[in-house]
């Protein structure tokens, strides 16, 4: 604080070119301040403004095709989702007709080959009784023929 009051006292001049004297320098120094201000926004801050505002078009311009290609996107796969979901739909119901006409033909040759085998086996137990019958029949003139030769026998 006592400093503050030293220096104030100090800066007391008496006459002209006190603390605040408007002489020539002033205004040159404002004229050459804004001579600057002139030829730093000529040489500088315009072409940087003009390559901010480039750089700001071109970010905005690329953001707006990303939306559209984005949204494109979308509605491309919304599009291929449903193409999918039909195809699968589609896929389903194809295998679920192939299941069933492949059992309808299982089914048709079970039949046959049960009919078949049916067949196969009445013609093979009908072969069966007949060679039995016959050879229960040669079986028993068989017999027939040595019971009248052990009675031949016996009698002698």
């Amino acid at each position: 604080m006592i400093n503050l009051s030293i220096l104030i006292s100090s800066s007391e001049v008496s006459g002209p070119g006190g603390l605040f004297d408007i002489n020539a320098t002033l205004p040159l120094v404002a004229i050459q301040f804004i001579l600057l201000m002139v030829i730093l926004n000529i040489i500088s801050y315009s072409p940087l403004l003009t390559i901010i505002e480039e750089r700001k078009e071109y970010i905005l311009s690329h953001l707006a095709e990303a939306s559209e290609k984005l949204a494109q996107a979308k509605e491309l796969t919304t599009q291929y989702e449903q193409d999918l979901e039909t195809a699968r739909k589609e896929a389903q119901l194809e295998i679920a007709n192939s299941q069933n006409i492949h059992k309808e033909i299982l089914d048709i040759e079970l039949d046959i080959s049960q009919k078949y085998i049916d067949g196969l086996l009445e013609t093979i137990s009908s072969d069966l009784l007949n060679k039995k019958k016959t050879a229960l029949d040669s079986l028993d003139t068989s017999v027939q023929a040595l019971c009248t030769e052990v009675e031949t026998k016996l009698s002698i």
